[in-house]
């Protein structure tokens, strides 16, 4: 069993901070790609950030240059994204997802959290 669990989201104004935190649990060998993705109503899911297993980043066009993508360098089966310059349009359910290679089988597979949301006012 594995779990993913994301927190920090809530409801900010236009132009406010949020900073968004999620950790992996369970039956963990390793985890390599860590990321997250939003979903807004009616639009499909788009990713927003990843890093990989050796701290390289990517980021999605929709918040580059307003959102940083980290992880913790300790446990490393913990991801931030610090969201910043927020919009109304960044209004959306947050998602954490991870290439996690799990103990029993060895095998890589993705995971997903619940989600949490964010809601931007303007």
């Amino acid at each position: 069993q594995v779990h993913l669990v994301e927190s920090g989201g809530g409801l900010v104004q236009a132009g406010g901070s949020l900073r968004l935190s999620c950790v992996a649990s369970g039956n963990i060998f390793s985890i390599n790609t860590m990321s997250w993705y939003r979903q807004a109503p009616g639009q499909h899911r788009e990713m927003v950030a990843l890093i990989n297993g050796n701290g390289g980043t990517v980021y999605g066009e929709s918040m580059k240059g307003r959102v940083t993508i980290s992880r913790d360098g300790n446990t490393r089966k913990r991801v931030f994204l610090q969201m910043n310059s927020l919009k109304p349009d960044d209004t959306a359910l947050y998602y954490c997802a991870a290439a996690i290679v799990v103990k029993d089988t060895y095998e890589e597979d993705d995971y997903w959290g619940q989600g949490t949301q964010v809601t931007v006012s303007s």
